[in-house]
This record gives C-alpha cells, structure tokens and sequence, in this order.
C-alpha cells in the first residue's frame, strides 16, 4: 500500500499534531514561505511521491487558510503525490449554501470546485452546516458526526432529567438524532432574523419546566443565537441549560456573550483553534475521531464504525 504522510496548514497546527498522533506517526515537514506583500509560497521538505498524502486545514476565514489549503493540495499534486485527501475539520463558507436572496453567491458550492480544481482526490470533514453539501464534490467526501464526541460526554454529566433543544427551525434534525439516541424528548427555538448575526424574536415550542436542556448547533458563532435561547428556556422553568456545537467560530462579542449568559457551559470542539480562555467553554477534541477514520480510508475500509 502507498505510504501515508500527514501535513498540516498553519491553521490547525496543533488539531494536526494530535490527529497524526492519533493516527500513530508524526507530521511531515512542510514550510511555508511569504513574500513581503503577503503572498503564500509552501514547500514540502520531504519526498511525497507515490505517497497517500492528508492535508489537514480548517478553512475559516481569512481567506488566507483556504488558499493556503488550495496551494498545499496544488504542490503535492506536482510532486506526484499517488493520492491528495484535504482533511478539513471546519469547511468555512458552508452557511451560503443556497440563493436565500436575489444576487448572492452559492460560496459552498465555489469552495469545492476550488477544491478539486486544486487537485484534491477526498475531502474529508466534520458536520457540515447542511449535509446537502455532500452534492456539490465529484469526488468521495467522508462526513464525520461530532455525536461521536459529544455522546460520551454527556452521558459522564449523568443528567437527571435531559432534553434537548433545536435554537432553530433548520437544527431540527441535528438535534431529533441526540433525542433519539437517549430516548427522550424535544423542543424547538423559532427565530426571525431581522440581518445576518441578529436575532429579532424567539419563541420556544414544547415543555422545558424542570428538565436539563442541552442545545444542539453544529457552530457558534457571535453566540447571540444560543444564549437568547437559553435565556429564554430558562425563563421558561428549565433546571439548567448547556450547549454543544461541533465548531466554536466564536466571532465579535462572541466570549463576553457566552460569560454573561446563563448557560452552564458551552462544549465546542478543536476543529477550530479558540482566540481566548472562557470559563463556561469546555473543548473536547476531535483528533482520535479523525484519525481513525484516515486508518479507515487508507485501508480501505468502511467508516460506519465511527458513527453514533
């Protein structure tokens, strides 16, 4: 079988390291280079060729770390690498998905065609924003479920009366599979956004008197969603309120949100690094489940396992 090297973007350095640990080797060398105007030159230190070859970059904004990604795939195509897999933890540009507006772009849809176009074979990545994603690649993508990390979790909080939250319409189904795997029930958080990051109005349709609510999201972004909801549950008789989501963004006032929020914690994972220390921010990380699912793919097996 063609040798495995991993090699990381400067964005997820530290997920990279841990992931290749995981996997049970260590990073391959990679440099990258900038010219004074800021312009991205990376370089592998190492022979790649004839090499299954997983390069491992979240692509939050700037744009700088989905270029960087582009220019990676692009040099190891060119140093006959046998295969390219961009390992992406968080797949940026996912929330423009559609034309929910007149004149805008589809950016999801554009992102993976910079993506094979760069030379990628497989894309693997974690709980998208909306799975129909899947559709826009011509090429095999592994969609890894952040259920796998967040299941144990919440078992070992061992909370009495659990139930699960939606903080919108279209979280429904991310949230009805965790009420599902534990058997009880849940409720829903209807918003109207009057722009982009701002809320107008929320309601919540079902029962929270007395339960230990646990909101379910795949991101985080200003965190103005998620602490109105759990506001407003608490407000409703909820014992406690939590929250996961796979992807902490965790944008503008997003830490001084969440502290002056009455939520008990918020639990993300390490698909992104976080910008500053929170005491109500647990991180759980996604390393062992990505580096069993490159075991997988590299031989050839099926990644079912891995899924909650």
């Amino acid at each position: 079988m063609p040798e495995v090297k991993i090699f990381s973007g400067t964005n997820t350095a530290e997920l990279a390291s841990r992931i290749a640990k995981a996997y049970g080797q260590e990073l391959g060398e990679l440099t990258l280079s900038k010219f004074s105007d800021g312009e991205l030159s990376p370089s592998y230190n190492e022979s790649i060729r004839g090499c299954n070859v997983f390069l491992i970059q979240s692509t939050n904004p700037s744009a700088d770390n989905l270029l960087e990604l582009c220019l990676m795939i692009d040099a190891a195509k060119r140093a006959s690498a046998y295969k390219v897999c961009a390992v992406i933890p968080y797949y940026g540009y996912a929330r423009q998905d559609r034309k929910d507006k007149p004149r805008v772009s589809i950016a999801a849809k554009l992102i993976a065609n910079m993506l094979t176009s760069a030379g990628a074979d497989r894309i693997m990545t974690c709980d998208l924003h909306a799975g129909q994603i899947q559709g826009f690649f011509d090429i095999p993508l592994d969609h890894l479920n952040g259920s796998a990390i967040f299941v144990p979790y919440l078992k070992s909080l061992d909370l009495g009366n659990l139930l699960f939250a939606s903080p919108d319409v279209g979280g429904v189904g991310r949230a009805r599979a965790y009420a599902k795997h534990f058997k009880v029930e849940l409720v829903v958080c209807d918003k109207h956004r009057k722009r982009a990051n701002e809320v107008a109005s929320m309601q919540v349709i079902g029962d929270v008197e007395g339960m230990d609510v646990v909101l379910v999201d795949d991101l985080v972004d200003t965190a103005g969603t998620i602490c109105k909801a759990a506001q407003i549950i608490l407000d409703k008789g909820a014992t406690s309120v939590r929250a996961i989501a796979t992807h902490g963004v965790l944008s503008g006032n997003a830490y001084e949100n969440i502290e002056n929020s009455v939520l008990s914690e918020l639990v993300v994972t390490d698909t992104i690094p976080l910008k500053q220390q929170s005491s109500k921010i647990k991180v759980l990380t996604v390393a062992d489940l990505f580096g069993k699912a490159i075991h997988a793919v590299t031989g050839n097996e099926s990644i079912s396992a891995l899924f909650i």
